[in-house]
C-alpha cells in the first residue's frame, strides 16, 4: 500500500489499530471494533469493560456493521491502483441453532457423533465468539457426557477431553458440569483418566479438574475420594508437561485445606512427592512451580502426620532450608513455616542437631539480617529463641550469626 494514501480515521480498530478493520463489528456501548481484537478483549482477556467508554459490555453478542464494512470494501476497490487490497466478505458466525442440530443429529450412530466432534474441533478453532456460541447450545455438557460415558471409545473420550479443555468454558457453566446430578461422574472420570491413555489426554483431565476444583463449593471438596490424590502424585511423578505439573500443585494447594484432605495426601505419597520435585533442578528453574511445592508441604506439615511423613525423607529438612531466601518471598515464608512446625512440634536433641549441622540455624539467623517479610523473620527469631539452650553457643555458628542470634 502506498503511504501517501490517507485512511478514513474510522477505518482503524481501537484497540489493534490495525490499518482497516477485516470484520467490523458493534459492542453494546455502540463503539465498532475489528471482531478479532473486541473477541480477544473479552473472551481471552476476560475484561467486560467498553476500552473506548469504559462502560460495562452488558451483552455479549456482537453486531456486524454491515455498512461500515462495505464502506471500506468500496474504498478498497478505488485504491486498488495503489495496492491496497479488497478484504473478503467475512464468513457469518456460527448459530446457536446450527450447533444444537448438529447436537441431535450426532445421537443416531457412532459414525456421525465421531463427524460431529470433527464439525465442534473446527468451529472452536475459527473464532471465540463460536466458544460462547457453543456453551450457549450446551456443547460443554454434551462433551461431559461422552467423557463420563464408560460405553464411550478411547478415541472419542479423548477427543471429547481435548475440545472440552479447549472451550475455555465459563465459571458458571464450569459449576454446572460440577452441581447437575452426574456431577460426581465428571470429576470420578476425569480422575480416571489421569490414570491411564495417552498423556496428551491425561494431562487435559489435569487442567479440566483443577478448573472444575477451583469453582467447587467446600463440602465437594472436603469430600473428594483418595484416588484424586493417588492419581495427582502419579501426574507429578510422572512429569508428564509442565501445565500439568503446576494444574496438579494448584489442586493440591485449593483442596488440602479442607476436611480431611491433608490426611488423605499425605497417606498417597505428597509430601516425599515434593521433596523429589523441589530436588529437580529443572523444576526449579521458575519460581511459581517451588512456591506452590511450599505451600504444599507447609499445608501439610500442620498435621502430625505430614510432619512424620516429611520428617521420615531424609533430604527433606536441607531440600527446604536450601529454598530461604532463593527463590521468592513467598517461598521463604512457607520454607520457615514448615521448619517451624517441624521444629517446635517434633523436636529431638537428633533433630536439632540435624538442623544445625544442615545449616538450618544459620540460614534462620542470615533471614533476621536480611530484607524479607516481618512475619517470616518472627517465625525464624520464635524458632531460634525456642532451642537457643541448644543451638545459640554451638561452633557450627559463625561469629556474626552467634551476635545475629536473638536474646
Amino acid at each position: 500500500m502506498d503511504e501517501e494514501i490517507e485512511i478514513p480515521p474510522f477505518f482503524l480498530c481501537p484497540i489493534s489499530l490495525e490499518i482497516i478493520m477485516k470484520d467490523p463489528v458493534i459492542v453494546s456501548t455502540g463503539i465498532t471494533y475489528d471482531r478479532d481484537s473486541i473477541e480477544k478483549w473479552l473472551f481471552s482477556a476476560k475484561k467486560n469493560s467498553c476500552p473506548v467508554t469504559k462502560q460495562d459490555i452488558t451483552d455479549a453478542d456482537l453486531t456486524p456493521n454491515h455498512t461500515l464494512r462495505r464502506l471500506i470494501q468500496s474504498w478498497c476497490t478505488l485504491n486498488a491502483s495503489h495496492g491496497v487490497e479488497r478484504i473478503p466478505t467475512p464468513r457469518p458466525p456460527i448459530s446457536k441453532s446450527e450447533i444444537e442440530k448438529l447436537l441431535k443429529d450426532s445421537a443416531s450412530s457412532h459414525q456421525n457423533l465421531a463427524k460431529c466432534l470433527k464439525r465442534l474441533r473446527h468451529i472452536v478453532s475459527e473464532n471465540a465468539s463460536n466458544k460462547r456460541c457453543l456453551e450457549a447450545a450446551g456443547v460443554p455438557e454434551f462433551l461431559a457426557t461422552i467423557v463420563s460415558n464408560k460405553d464411550s471409545s478411547m478415541s472419542l473420550t479423548d477427543e471429547a477431553l481435548s475440545l472440552l479443555y479447549h472451550l475455555d468454558t465459563s465459571e458458571t457453566c464450569l459449576k454446572n458440569l460440577l452441581n447437575n446430578k452426574k456431577g460426581n461422574d465428571i470429576v470420578n472420570s476425569l480422575t480416571k483418566i489421569m490414570n491411564r491413555g495417552i498423556y496428551e489426554s491425561r494431562a487435559y483431565a489435569t487442567l479440566l479438574l483443577k478448573n472444575i476444583l477451583e469453582v467447587a463449593d467446600p463440602m465437594q471438596i472436603m469430600t473428594l475420594k483418595p484416588a484424586i490424590f493417588t492419581e495427582v502424585v502419579q501426574i507429578l511423578d510422572d512429569r508428564i508437561s509442565h501445565k500439568a505439573t503446576k494444574s496438579a500443585l494448584h489442586i493440591l494447594v485449593n483442596v488440602c485445606p479442607w476436611g480431611r484432605n491433608r490426611h488423605k495426601a499425605v497417606e498417597a505419597g505428597v509430601i516425599s512427592m515434593i521433596i523429589e520435585l523441589l530436588m529437580d533442578e529443572s523444576f526449579s528453574s521458575d519460581r511459581r512451580g517451588p512456591e506452590m511445592a511450599m505451600v504444599v508441604l507447609d499445608l501439610l506439615c500442620q498435621c502430625a502426620e505430614g510432619r512424620a511423613e516429611f520428617l521420615n525423607h531424609g533430604a527433606a529438612i536441607a531440600v527446604v532450608c536450601k529454598k530461604i531466601l532463593r527463590v521468592s518471598q513467598t517461598a521463604s515464608d512457607r520454607a520457615v513455616k514448615v521448619l517451624f512446625s517441624v521444629g517446635r512440634f517434633c523436636a529431638t536433641p537428633a533433630l536439632l542437631n540435624e538442623m544445625l549441622q544442615l545449616g538450618v540455624v544459620a540460614k534462620l539467623c542470615l533471614v533476621l539480617q536480611v530484607s524479607c517479610g516481618s512475619k517470616t523473620k518472627e517465625k525464624a527469631k520464635e524458632l531460634l529463641k525456642l532451642h537457643a539452650r541448644v543451638w545459640r553457643d554451638s561452633p557450627c555458628l559463625t561469629r556474626n550469626m552467634i551476635l545475629a542470634y536473638p536474646s
